[in-house]
Formats: structure tokens, sequence, C-alpha cells
């Protein structure tokens, strides 16, 4: 167990090698020149091949290729070519606001989804079962670019519940929360649905029937905690879902995390910054899943890894 968890670990470096050099090809190929962007179309000839000196985008690619790696090895992201401002420093500024969207996300997410799939799962075949996994259907069926205007139109617009835009109190994430894990929240509940209707003909379920306990009764007290087990699969996952669509719900309710500030380094060429932002998501994705993987087994002890 302890050295697959190593080998995860190390697996880390491949990943950030891997995800660098391509988001290194990817972003040089967008057409445009970082130097106009930031000088502006009146700037002279001179002036921009003197910033492009500068910043040593006049170099071949291969030799801005291994500048890359040999900073990315010892921990250096670049600084921004618009700003000059370290990247490592903005993504630490902006990968809070991120993450506190994700986590409320995946909160929105089960919260919505239990009920859900518990009353599913508990009532197989009945209206209630129909209602819930049509309300999931729904759920999934609404993509963040309409649900987030929609959401922002009833609650703020029209009923003044809540704030329209930006990040500050609670009620300012309740919004983006709702938007950013409703389509999760249906796959997790028809997750449950499923693995409690299969729970409910097993050996131990029928036992503890016989011994006095109803049926719901015992599924719920006997049952839940092995129909978990694939549920946080799925979360761990989709984890990787949410944190993309953090860039869509971002832009949508003026979130200032690092997908809004990805979308716009893309748009300004910033090469580091949108690299170090690629880097930022793509690894945090092979952690949560390590992570996942230690849940799991918790929630299930058969499980064990040789």
């Amino acid at each position: 167990m302890r050295s697959y968890f190593i080998q995860r670990i190390l697996s880390l470096i491949p990943v950030a090698i891997g995800v660098a050099t391509l988001t290194f090809a990817l972003i040089h190929m967008i057409p445009g020149d970082p130097v106009v962007a930031m000088l502006g179309d009146s700037a002279s000839a001179a002036d921009i091949a003197g910033m492009r000196h500068q910043l040593g985008l006049d170099l071949p690619l291969y030799q801005q290729y291994g500048s890359y790696l040999y900073g990315l090895a010892h921990g250096d992201l670049g600084n921004s070519i618009q700003t000059r401002e370290p990247v490592s420093r903005i993504i630490g500024e902006r990968f809070p606001a991120t993450l506190e969207l994700t986590v409320a996300g995946l909160i929105a997410a089960v919260l919505i989804a239990f009920p859900l799939g518990l009353l599913a799962g508990a009532n197989p075949g009945r209206p209630v079962d129909a209602g819930a996994m049509g309300f999931a259907i729904l759920g999934i069926s609404v993509p963040h670019i309409y649900l987030g205007p929609l959401l922002m139109i009833v609650f703020s617009l029209d009923l003044r519940w809540l704030p329209l835009t930006g990040r500050g109190g609670f009620d300012h994430l309740i919004l983006p929360a709702i938007t950013l894990g409703a389509a999760l929240s249906a796959i997790l509940a028809r997750m449950l649905r499923q693995s409690l209707v299969a729970v409910a003909n097993s050996d131990y379920i029928r036992t503890a029937i016989s011994k006095g306990l109803s049926p719901r009764a015992a599924l719920i007290r006997h049952g839940l905690r092995n129909a978990l087990t694939p549920v946080v699969t799925v979360l761990g996952l989709q984890f990787g879902a949410l944190l993309t669509g953090t860039i869509v719900t971002e832009m949508i309710f003026s979130w200032p995390g690092l997908g809004r500030l990805m979308i716009g380094a893309i748009s300004a060429r910033d090469y580091p910054l949108v690299q170090g932002c690629v880097l930022t998501f793509a690894l945090t994705y092979v952690i949560v899943n390590l992570l996942t993987d230690f849940v799991y087994g918790f929630i299930d002890p058969r499980i064990r890894v040789t």
C-alpha cells in the first residue's frame, strides 16, 4: 500500500513535464504576438524588437522550452509578460478563490444529490423515484452558461435575494456553487440510486430484514456505506470536471479565480501565466485523485492495493 502511494506521488513528475510540454506547444500555436498585445499597435518596430529581446521571445523555441523546464525544475514558473510579476505569486493570489468555488460546488452537489439518490434508491419504481431522477436529468442537461444567467435573473434581479456577481460573503458563493455543482449532483444522484438498488438485493440486507428491520431501515443502516464506494470514486474523478467548470462559472459571475485569470492570460498571449495556470489545474486534479484512493480504501476496507 505504501509503495503504491509513493509511486503515485512520484508520477506527478512526468505528469508535470507532460502538461508543461503540451501547454508550451499549444500556447505558441496561438496566432498573435504577446509583445504587440502588451505595447499596442502603435509601438514601433524597434520597441517591439527590444521588448522581445528583453523577454527572451526572440530565442529559438527549443531554447525557450529548455529555459522553461529548467525554471520549472527549480520551482520558478517565470514572470508574467503583462505585469512582470512572478507567476507563482499571481497564481497564489487567485487559486484560493478557485479552490473555494470548487469545494463549494462539490458541497452543493452532495447536498442536492444525496437526498435525491436516497429517495430514489429507497423507493425504486415509485413516483418519487421517477421525480427524483427526472430532476437529476434536468440538472445534467442544462449547461453552466445557461443555468448561471437563469439563476442570476431569478434570484438576483427579480427576487433580489442574492448578489449578482463578485466575491464577498457567503451569499456571493451560493449561485456560483449551485451553477457549478448542478451537473455533478445529477451524476451522483443517479449513481447513488443505482448503488442502493444493487445493494438492496444483498444477503446481509435480507438478513437484517429477517431480524425485524424494515427494508428501508436495513438499506440505509447497513447498505449505505457500501453504496457510497462508487459514489466516492465518481466524486474524485469528477473533481477535474468541477475545476474546468470553474472557468465558465468564474466568467459568468465575475469570480476572481484562476479560470478567469487564465482566460485573460490567453487573450493577452501571456505565455508564462497560461502555462502556470494549466499546470496548477493539472497537478491539482492528479493530487485529488490520489486522495480519492485513500478515501476509497477507508470506506471499503476490503480494497487493498499491493
